[in-house]
């Protein structure tokens, strides 16, 4: 039975981009999304808001770390492409911290990261095998979890973004960036396609040469980033001022003018 299922997985297809596991790995992204947080809004502020996110921890650890394992023993150059130093593995770190910790920082960049960036991967995969490889499975298992964990802290618990999470996450953003640049000038890698593009043609050839579309992409995020901060900064202006304002106490009715009726005499 092991080796039926060895020869079941080395004789997955390649991948297809938008095929039919494809699609159905977006369903279950939004279907799974819609759950969690729906489960965090009904159980916020209890155990079970805080054991369902510490069963979500574990189950992004289980899979990011046989990822990783995985992707080092495939690897004939484990310096230059096996390194657990793409953003995705990042953000899979950040999430399970997040999820155990509830901490509004680590929250914060695993929205930012989780719904800008994971999900570009969701769209444009740069993935070879299709199901059943584990490859595939660990894939998609681990960057599902990455973004249902940004939906579950922030529509499910309630645990929303500010500017000093915007701040933070621009700062751990700029410090991996400024890493694994540095990384792959010493190993000769092209982790983040930070230091060249990629071989085929992708979106980062609307964006000119290096070191342009590297900035190009900073300045992207930094807008894109903004953008997501500022509705809810607004909606918690609004909320603070609604709750220390008094309401208005109901307007005196004014008296009926009674009719003077002279006393005739």
């Amino acid at each position: 039975m092991v080796s039926a299922a060895v020869s079941s997985v080395q004789a997955a297809e390649p991948f297809t981009p938008y095929g039919l596991s494809h699609l159905l790995v977006v369903v279950a992204l939004v279907g799974g999304a819609v759950a969690l947080v729906a489960l965090g809004r009904a159980s916020r502020g209890s155990r079970e808001a805080e054991r369902t996110g510490r069963i979500l921890a574990v189950a992004v650890l289980v899979l990011l770390v046989p990822l990783q394992v995985n992707s080092m023993a495939r690897s004939d150059a484990v310096l230059e492409q096996g390194l657990p130093l793409q953003l995705c593995d990042l953000a899979g770190l950040m999430a399970a911290y997040a999820l155990w910790t509830r901490t509004p920082w680590a929250a914060a960049v695993t929205y930012y990261w989780g719904l800008s960036l994971t999900t570009q991967a969701v769209l444009t995969p740069d993935l070879s095998a299709d199901f059943p490889d584990l490859v595939f499975l660990q894939f998609w298992g681990l960057h599902l979890l990455i973004v249902w964990t940004a939906a579950f802290l922030t529509w499910g618990l309630g645990i929303v973004p500010d500017w000093r999470g915007y701040r933070v996450t621009v700062a751990v953003s700029l410090g991996w960036m400024a890493t694994v640049i540095a990384i792959n000038a010493v190993v000769g890698s092209n982790y983040g396609y930070l230091n060249e593009k990629p071989g085929s043609a992708s979106a980062l050839d609307l964006l000119g040469p290096w070191p342009w579309y590297v900035l190009a992409e900073v300045a992207i995020a930094l807008v894109a980033w903004a953008l997501m901060t500022w509705p809810w900064v607004r909606k918690g202006r609004r909320s603070a001022t609604a709750a220390a304002t008094p309401p208005a106490s109901p307007e005196p009715r004014a008296r009926a003018a009674r009719p003077t009726h002279r006393r005739r005499r």
